[in-house]
């Protein structure tokens, strides 16, 4: 790989690998890859990009972060 911080640091990717490994793949065993596919997408599409608290964001939902700026 290259240096720390260059495009070419894949410690992001390795984060999120290891959090959707504990959060969703440890936890049960699927009898079918369609199965694994569902679980998968509804862990990215509902849990990691709706519901999931992001350090970054201050410990906010992505949705509680936009509602903070969103002008009514």
């Amino acid at each position: 790989m290259g240096s720390v911080g260059d495009c070419f640091d894949n410690a992001m990717m390795e984060s999120f690998w290891s959090r959707m490994q504990v959060e969703l793949l440890d936890r049960q065993r699927w009898r079918t890859r369609i199965e694994l596919a569902n679980a998968i997408f509804d862990y990215l599409e509902i849990f990691h990009n709706r519901q999931r608290r992001h350090s970054r964001l201050g410990m906010l939902t992505p949705i509680e972060y936009e509602n903070t700026f969103t002008v009514a």
